[in-house]
């Protein structure tokens, strides 16, 4: 599974560096976070130079000061002063952590290839990566998680989950093992993985006999959203299109405003605020806009695959199929502490272009479906009178 992801090398970033929109990502192996547009190690989402942390990140960092200059852990501090904010998507990482996350968006990460989703008060597996650790154990998409190395992991977050599943508290690499407890039915048992390094393709394309072309995203890593526009763009003339955003976890906001160019002829994708200033996301003019378009949703849909579905909902360029997002939409800053480690806290959210807040509430698809929903979008785009010609 995966935590959250800040975007510069930890011994490159400042106090006050690029605010990020984290994404609480259910990627078993890496992270999901992202950069605004426009942003670097040391400027906001507009490019004006960011300012030092203020509320309670500038009593984390406070924490973190005192301590280094006591001579204790400036990390362990941190980490104490985030659970007294109350701040549910706050986290502090080391910088192995931080270094490790900025590789999973590049679509490299040590884990055991499966995704999964909290629903109901439990962990279970929505996804198995191909040739991975988990595949080769025989998990299977709908198993129950239990617990991770003997602790239970029933009502706790994912992103507690995902900590356990990487061994972030104890430094994990590849090679490790965890002992996965896991249910499916009626029976229980228990299985040791080994993690691994692995890399995965976080956007695919296939077409289905209706000339229908499905394109699959699994996370806006770097330079997914231009991979979405080059997809599109070699669609057949005419044909349908299915975005498929289930599971995606999350990722970087640019890439997701990328996707979001490649259907929309510019305007408005988002805006967000920063401790109150509100600032917009807009997509670049040139996408296109004639193509019949269905986004396919589910619960394991999180922050930027959010932030692009509520802009093709709001806009009318979508019909969104499938079941309630995450719903989580709120804005963090990255803050480096004096040992190099990173304390990430929420300054903001974001909203769609009508205006909806996303965190808290996720999307409510225009469509319900589960099992079926690949076949209820394609039934969708053959309803739209326009059903994808032959080459």
């Amino acid at each position: 599974m995966s935590g959250r992801a800040l975007f510069c090398q930890p011994r490159r970033i400042r106090r006050g560096a690029a605010l990020t929109l984290v994404f609480a990502s259910v990627l078993v192996a890496g992270a999901a976070t992202g950069n605004l547009p426009g942003t670097d190690g040391g400027a906001t989402a507009d490019g004006a130079p960011a300012a030092a942390p203020v509320g309670h990140g500038a009593d984390v960092a406070r924490a973190a000061e005192e301590a280094a200059a006591d001579g204790a852990s400036p990390m362990e501090a941190a980490r104490r002063a985030v659970s007294r904010g109350g701040d549910r998507w706050a986290a502090v990482y080391s910088p192995d952590e931080y270094e490790e996350f900025e590789e999973a968006l590049d679509g490299r990460y040590t884990g055991v290839g499966l995704w999964a989703r909290e629903r109901e008060g439990r962990i279970e597996v929505t996804r198995v990566g191909d040739d991975t650790p988990a595949a080769d154990a025989g998990i299977r998409p709908g198993d129950r998680l239990r617990s991770v190395d003997g602790e239970k992991v029933d009502g706790r977050p994912v992103t507690e989950v995902v900590s356990l599943l990487r061994g972030g508290t104890t430094g994990a690499s590849a090679g490790t093992t965890v002992r996965l407890g896991l249910e499916r039915g009626t029976r229980t048992w228990s299985e040791t993985l080994r993690r691994a390094r692995l890399s995965r393709d976080t956007v695919t394309v296939s077409e289905l006999a209706s000339r229908v072309t499905v394109i699959k995203v699994g996370a806006f890593t770097r330079g997914s959203g231009d991979e979405v526009r080059t997809a599109v763009r070699r669609a057949p003339a005419g044909a349908g299109i299915v975005l498929d955003l289930r599971g995606n976890s999350g990722g970087l906001v640019a890439e997701a405003v990328t996707a979001a160019s490649a259907f929309l002829d510019g305007g408005l994708v988002a805006t967000y605020d920063v401790e109150g200033e509100q600032r917009a996301l807009h997509a670049e003019p040139g996408g296109d806009t004639a193509r019949p378009l269905v986004a396919l949703v589910d619960g394991g849909t999180m922050s930027a695959a959010e932030l692009l579905t509520g802009a093709l909902q709001d806009r009318g360029r979508a019909v969104v199929v499938g079941s309630r997002t995450f719903g989580k939409g709120s804005v963090q800053m990255p803050t480096p502490l004096p040992d190099g480690s990173v304390a990430e806290l929420t300054v903001g959210h974001y909203r769609t272009p009508s205006g909806r807040s996303v965190d808290g509430h996720g999307i409510t698809p225009d469509l319900e479906a589960d099992a079926q929903a690949l076949r209820r979008a394609e039934t969708v785009l053959s309803g739209l009178g326009r059903r994808p010609r032959g080459r």
